[in-house]
């Protein structure tokens, strides 16, 4: 599933070609998504604004509202012209003149919603925690939302109502960076700990970003190449492989039903008891 560096690597892509663009016409091959998409006709004739992120969503936003995007397991945006052919998964095209905006999606999990007004009041959206990158997200945050959550830390921070955008890629690498083991109760990961953790999150997304994002099978970029952070990962997808720091087996692990990788070396459990 694209996660949030994907999904920004999506947005910086577009954004160039189609801000200050006027819709000149769209074309709705499949509607059938998670949800049936919503791409009112009225859109029409309007420009978009600006194209922003909140957590895996992509916000087009017009005068009158947002369409809000997500690529959900497979999908993908790409910058196409009017002449280009649309292959068997392409499902929504956006026209804006000499540019089209094509939407493609083999699963169909993904969604477009129209919300007119404030795109933070959909339902999709309102419930959600900070962003990563905004200034309230920090090692204290983390350690006063944490008092009596018995559940793993790793889950902890996959929580959109935690934070947004930390899904099971870099949840294991940043938890690695940090040092903690993701089996560790959130509520016993120390203040220290969550320091080191917040900043470790920060770290790993904004590399991701640089690089383009993780394409581990289905993600390309709005040019339609592929993400290069893959080669960069010290534990995900490598269980059974030696620990790029101290060499040591990586261990596996299902923890929510995700699976977890991790070094009983370099993310050792001691330490971690609550301040």
């Amino acid at each position: 599933m694209p996660e949030l560096p994907e999904v920004e690597t999506t947005r910086l892509g577009v954004l160039p070609h189609v801000v200050n663009r006027t819709l000149t016409a769209t074309q709705v091959r499949n509607p059938n998504l998670r949800w049936p998409a919503e791409v009112p006709d009225s859109l029409i004739g309007q420009a978009i604004q600006e194209v922003e992120r909140r957590a895996k969503y992509l916000l087009f936003k017009f005068s009158s509202g947002s369409l809000i995007v997500h690529l959900g397991m497979s999908g993908s945006l790409r910058v196409v012209t009017p002449a280009d052919v649309p292959k068997k998964h392409d499902h929504i095209d956006l026209i804006f003149g000499d540019v089209v905006l094509r939407y493609n999606d083999p699963r169909r999990f993904g969604s477009m919603h129209w919300q007119p007004g404030p795109a933070n009041d959909h339902w999709l959206l309102e419930h959600l925690g900070p962003e990563p990158f905004a200034d309230e997200f920090s090692g204290p945050y983390l350690k006063g939302l944490a008092k009596k959550r018995k559940q793993a830390v790793k889950n902890f921070i996959m929580d959109g109502r935690v934070v947004v955008g930390v899904g099971n890629i870099y949840a294991n690498e940043a938890l690695f960076m940090a040092g903690i083991r993701p089996t560790v109760p959130a509520t016993k990961v120390t203040l220290v700990a969550y320091e080191r953790l917040a900043a470790a999150i920060v770290d790993v997304l904004g590399a991701a970003i640089e690089m383009g994002g993780t394409t581990l099978r289905d993600f390309v970029g709005s040019n339609g190449e592929p993400g290069y952070f893959k080669q960069k990962l010290f534990v995900y997808g490598r269980a059974g492989l030696p620990c790029r720091r101290c060499e040591a087996e990586l261990k596996a692990k299902v923890i929510g039903q995700r699976a977890s990788v991790y070094c009983t070396n370099c993310q050792r459990a001691q330490g971690f008891t609550a301040i």
